[in-house]
């Protein structure tokens, strides 16, 4: 079982792996790297950068990650979204191409450090915040604007892909009338080998399929004459180590794409992770899956790769070929290397319309449209958290888009801590939400006492709530005790205590006791360090508060 609560390797190298699944493992290998070759290409031209980007992203990065992750089918390689955040926060900056390359790479170091000290300093429950309906809405709207672009693709459009969304659509739009009957008819082939071959057969690789024969068509038929875009030459040679020569303006200019990079990655990578180790049985450790990512995005960042994340589609993929175990993505790796040392001449009469129809269909479930509607049938507020951050990614860019995200979880959180459950017992038995034994007639015996429990700790989003809770039962009641159930809280804040005061003066001034039961040990420390605890009895259960109040009240 590995340690949740360290970032070192696992003491295997590659756990999981046997004599037994050797073969399997190889053969998901050749099918990831089947798959991996045609995506990646895509997306490094989805981020603005050269074919070579997305291929050198699978061998260093790859291996990194591989050797040092907890999880043992998860698949680290650019994605879609990665690749739409990369050219939307980068291009505004870059000033040649040279330029905006270097600043790729300097995105993904950064990355890299960010996630190795998140290891370091266990910083993974940050990736709490980005809820499930927040990363719906931000993934979908990265990609319905990567949708833009691979349709202008696949009918030989061309537009300006670094642009924002509307212009992107604009000129798509404006252009419907230079439409390619050739990229047309490559792309209606290419969709509907695809998407009749996931019916038929879903671990073939079709992605690799189409490419071979759209290839094919080019060579033989002489498109590229017509008008059909092709990849073009592709430079030879493995990854160089290289470093990006910037300034510090620009080093700086990068942080928080970097930033933003490394949040979605942390939360769709985390989760990622933990549900296939539930599901196949294993021990994942966050902090080390985060070492693993900030070891990827380094190598991304000296090999010429850019920004590293969780492959959700390639890691399902590999759990329907029946991988358990981290091979696949060193024959991956291996495999990526030979095609650039022997093989780039075979990558430069691909069609980027066959390209459009990959991505394309990949890209389509990243919209989250069954997501989106699961979530107006369960909770209209989440549906409206999602929607916006969808739009935001759309609309304002995904920088911004990211920081609408945050506040709105924020707000999410806040809005569900300032109601929290106080639920509320008075001394005639008719209990509000009750959290005491219904079935037991000795629970509320004493007359005059009222009984609330706060079911959240006291802090300054229900500090008010609180004390309405208090002054409401005290004066519907009559009451003449309070106890206090102090079971679910599990600290109180400075504003918390100034409600704490305000409730002591209205009971004194009406002469109402104060009484607390089952208080928390540690929760008692706090109300003393606060000065809340003076003058208040202190009872271990809520029955012994009962019946020791029992002759108090009779007296008053």
């Amino acid at each position: 079982m590995a340690d949740a609560g360290t970032a070192a390797p696992p003491r295997r190298l590659l756990p999981g792996l046997t004599r037994r699944n050797l073969v399997r493992e190889l053969l998901a290998g050749v099918t990831l790297l089947a798959i991996a070759i045609p995506l990646n290409i895509g997306y490094a031209q989805i981020a603005g950068l050269p074919p070579t980007a997305g291929l050198y992203a699978l061998v260093l990065p790859s291996i990194l990650y591989a050797l040092t992750v907890s999880s043992r089918q998860v698949v680290a390689s650019p994605d879609a979204a990665a690749a739409a955040l990369v050219a939307s926060s980068v291009g505004g900056l870059a000033v040649s191409q040279g330029n905006y390359i270097a600043l790729t790479l300097a995105q993904a170091l950064i990355g890299g450090a960010l996630f190795l000290l998140s290891a370091i300093f266990k910083l993974g429950f940050l990736a709490n915040f980005l809820s499930k309906p927040i990363l719906v809405g931000f993934v979908g709207g990265l990609a319905l604007d990567i949708l833009v672009s691979q349709v202008a693709k696949m009918l030989g459009v061309k537009i300006d892909s670094g642009g924002e969304f509307v212009d992107k659509l604009v000129g798509l739009i404006g252009g419907l009338s230079g439409v390619n009957v050739w990229s047309v008819l490559i792309s209606a082939g290419s969709l509907l080998i695809l998407l009749a071959g996931r019916r038929i057969a879903r671990a073939v690789p079709w992605a690799l399929i189409v490419l071979v024969l759209a290839t094919i068509v080019v060579l033989l038929t002489g498109a590229e004459s017509a008008g059909v875009s092709v990849l073009g030459k592709v430079e030879a040679g493995p990854p160089r180590l290289t470093w990006p020569v910037i300034d510090w303006g620009q080093w700086l200019a990068v942080i928080p794409s970097a930033i933003a990079l490394t949040l979605v990655t942390m939360g769709e990578g985390l989760l990622v992770s933990r549900s296939y180790g539930e599901r196949r049985g294993y021990a994942t450790s966050p902090n080390r899956d985060l070492f693993a990512f900030g070891l990827g995005n380094l190598g991304a960042g000296v090999s010429g790769g850019f920004f590293v994340g969780a492959s959700t589609s390639r890691t399902a993929a590999m759990d329907q070929a029946g991988s358990r175990t981290q091979l696949p993505s060193l024959v991956t790796a291996a495999g990526t290397l030979l095609l650039l040392v022997f093989g780039t001449a075979l990558l430069e009469d691909i069609p980027s319309p066959v390209i459009g129809a990959i991505v394309a269909v990949a890209v389509v479930p990243l919209l989250g449209i069954p997501d989106f509607i699961r979530l107006w049938s369960l909770d209209r507020f989440e549906f409206a958290v999602g929607a916006v951050c969808f739009l935001g990614a759309v609309f304002i860019g995904p920088i911004a888009g990211i920081v609408i995200a945050f506040v709105l979880a924020v707000v999410n959180v806040t809005r569900r801590a300032a109601n929290p459950p106080i639920d509320t017992l008075s001394s005639d038995g008719d209990p509000t939400h009750s959290l005491l034994d219904p079935a037991d007639p000795g629970t509320l015996t004493a007359p005059g006492v009222v009984v609330i429990r706060l079911a959240a700790p006291l802090f300054f989003a229900n500090s008010t709530a609180f004390g309405e809770a208090v002054t409401s039962a005290v004066t519907a009641t009559g009451a003449r005790q309070v106890v206090l159930d102090m079971e679910a809280v599990t600290d109180v804040d400075v504003t918390g205590a100034e409600a704490w005061e305000s409730m002591r003066a209205f009971l004194s001034a009406r002469e109402v006791g104060l009484a607390l039961s089952r208080v928390r040990p540690g929760i008692l420390d706090r109300l003393h360090q606060l000065g809340l605890d003076k003058g208040i009895t202190v009872f271990d259960t809520n029955r012994a508060a009962i019946a020791a109040l029992r002759t108090d009240a009779d007296a008053r």
